[in-house]
């Protein structure tokens, strides 16, 4: 599972010229899931998001996080974080979850999402979407199941 942390102070997606997603201060999170990829990474993915600090405190360091300032969460699906580029011209989406199981993982880590507390947008899964930023700092922070939950995957047990 791959997220890429947009620190913002406001966002939007839209579908076909229409707003559907749009929120303040907070995160955009592009979404994506790989084949090997479980729903049990979910829970630890958004509680590293929720309680990465980001926001600065008053000497300027990243001593908040998202809920520390009551910001808002845009969760966007991205299915190109698994993109492989080593060969050819062309990205290989090989390694990608597909749609229908991916859909659902997506919806689930959504569901979490809203049950946190904090307040939640989205995009539409599988839509062509045009995303809005303006992000704050610029700060974006890529994060990577593999690198932080390791021994969640059985082939590193």
């Amino acid at each position: 599972m791959k997220i890429i942390i947009q620190r913002v102070k406001q966002a939007h997606v839209e579908v076909d010229r229409q707003i559907i997603g749009q929120i303040g201060q907070g995160y955009l999170l592009l979404v994506g899931f790989d084949r090997d990829d479980h729903i049990e990474l979910l829970q630890p993915m958004l509680d590293k998001v929720l309680k990465i600090n980001l926001f600065p405190d008053e000497s300027g360091r990243f001593g908040f996080s998202v809920k520390d300032i009551s910001g808002s969460l845009l969760i966007v699906s991205q299915f190109t974080l698994s993109a492989n580029i080593k060969k050819g011209k062309k990205p290989s989406f090989s390694h990608a979850m597909e749609p229908v199981k991916a859909e659902e993982f997506y919806e689930n880590f959504v569901q979490l999402a809203k049950s946190s507390g904090v307040p939640v947008a989205t995009g539409s899964f599988g839509a062509s979407m045009q995303v809005s930023l303006q992000n704050d700092g610029p700060v974006t922070i890529p994060m990577d199941s593999r690198e932080l939950f390791p021994s969640l995957y059985p082939s590193t047990k």
